[in-house]
């Protein structure tokens, strides 16, 4: 093998206490603050149900499926159902609309969470194509009303801002250039810790020409690669900005709007075009159905075996064949495993 590529999140990266704590926090703070919901005990989702959201597919932008995952939640909750969501300029207005509104259109049934019931859905999530999509595409719109989480974080996008906030934490006025409104605690990144040794690390550099294909906005990526040092150990880095810039370049020249964040294979391809390896024998390690998925539809062009990661995750049989049937070639446990390919 000449070329191995990683995926961050849930591969180089364990993101159990940070991204996954983050959907659960914004989850709840909708729910509670601005829809007047009470838990009736634990929290809302649990990190083996964003798993399983995940393993549906279409969900690689954690935006997303804290979006998907409130409207299924609504979808079995007493709430009025909504199907239009009034414009406003400002997620301020926002916030306000939701908790008058929501005052008079909620009972007193608390949102009941069965596990049957969201693998069945799910199920059907998944033979409709997945992502937000599919969950339209079961559900309706009678619920899109509820849930704001299109736009820029500073006009109609309250999911992505409550997110953000706490991801960040202090870092979020900096890198937006906005006050927080919705939370000012720590940061959860600062929880994050990495899942490959660096000695590993080392030990495939020392071989083979290395790059990374995330879904993370570049300044996430810049930001857990700096903190673990790890920059040195990777020729490119491919993120969510170059995948919606190419997006744009292709609306604008086309007028064709293309998603091209994985399962799409774009961020695989330009990584492995940057690092510029002629008819590389490449590899690229994932956790999630959407990667194998990449992968798989990279081979077209690559010549590349999908390569599924379970460290860090829970070691369900189930996470494991949804990564087979998705393409994988392999699946590993022990990033140890990695340097197999190299010998």
């Amino acid at each position: 093998m000449d070329l191995l590529i990683f995926d961050m999140d849930g591969v180089l990266i364990d993101v159990t206490k940070s991204y996954r704590k983050t959907i659960q926090q914004t989850i709840q703070i909708y729910l509670e603050t601005f829809l007047g919901f009470e838990r009736s005990s634990g929290g809302w989702i649990t990190d083996e149900e964003i798993s399983l959201f995940k393993s549906a597919g279409g969900f690689n932008n954690d935006w997303d499926l804290t979006s998907g995952f409130l409207l299924y939640l609504l979808s079995v909750s007493d709430i009025t159902p909504l199907s239009k969501r009034k414009r406003f300029s400002t997620v301020q207005e926002i916030a306000r609309y939701l908790k008058t509104k929501s005052s008079t259109s909620r009972g007193k049934t608390a949102i009941r969470l069965k596990r049957k019931d969201l693998l069945s859905f799910l199920k059907k999530v998944k033979s409709s194509g997945g992502g937000l999509r599919g969950i339209r595409r079961i559900l309706g719109t009678s619920r899109e009303g509820w849930v704001y989480g299109s736009g820029d974080l500073d006009q109609e996008n309250l999911i992505k801002r409550i997110f953000q906030e706490i991801y960040l934490g202090g870092k979020f006025a900096s890198r937006y250039h906005l006050s927080p409104l919705f939370y000012r605690g720590r940061g959860l990144y600062l929880q994050e810790k990495t899942l490959i040794p660096k000695k590993i690390l080392a030990a495939l550099r020392k071989k083979i020409r290395m790059g990374i294909a995330s879904g993370r906005p570049r300044f996430e990526a810049e930001l857990a690669l700096k903190r673990f040092h790890l920059r040195p150990y990777f020729d490119s880095v491919v993120t969510l900005n170059e995948c919606e810039e190419e997006e744009n370049q292709i609306l604008h020249s086309t007028g064709k709007k293309i998603e091209l964040s994985k399962p799409h294979p774009y961020s695989i391809l330009r990584t492995s075009q940057e690092i510029g390896l002629p008819q590389p024998q490449c590899g690229y390690v994932g956790d999630v159905v959407d990667d194998m998925l990449a992968a798989k539809a990279a081979k077209k062009e690559l010549k590349i075996m999908a390569i599924g990661f379970l460290s860090g995750r829970p070691k369900r049989r189930s996470v494991k064949e949804s990564l087979i049937r998705a393409g994988a070639d392999r699946v590993i446990e022990n990033p140890k495993e990695l340097l197999c390919f190299i010998s």
